[in-house]
């Protein structure tokens, strides 16, 4: 689990300056601060948006007696997609966008549902009630 986290740490920061730099080259030092300005903002929108969405839906499956566990899933989602879009850089604005887009963001949950159900099944995850 360490040596993902270095990976992970060490190998993003590299992307994004080398995505910064072709960029920045390609159409200029400004120009590429305000694409990233420009796309952070969009980005803030977005999660805005989808957020109030978000807990209106969860906010409908209480009132009506439903767990509202997609609506959570969805809220963690929009949340991570956030904190990337928080982080300067092409590489995690897109990552970002992914996770608060719908259609996108479906995507995800159906590969985490499927991770979740092949590590309950392994018995790599017990759930404890109390």
């Amino acid at each position: 689990m360490l040596l993902r986290l270095f990976l992970l740490f060490s190998i993003v920061p590299i992307i994004e300056l080398y995505l910064l730099i072709k960029v920045g080259k390609l159409i200029g030092a400004l120009p590429t601060v305000a694409l990233v300005l420009a796309i952070s903002m969009t980005g803030a929108w977005l999660v805005r948006a989808q957020g109030f969405a978000i807990l209106s839906r969860i906010r409908a499956d209480l009132a009506q007696g439903r767990p509202p566990a997609a609506g959570l899933l969805d809220g963690a989602l929009v949340l991570f997609g956030g904190l990337l879009l928080l982080t300067p850089g092409f590489f995690t604005d897109f990552l970002g966008l992914f996770f608060l887009i719908p259609p996108t963001r479906a995507i995800i949950k159906q590969f985490l549902g499927l991770w979740l159900q092949k590590k309950l099944a392994g018995g790599q995850f017990v759930i404890k009630r109390f």
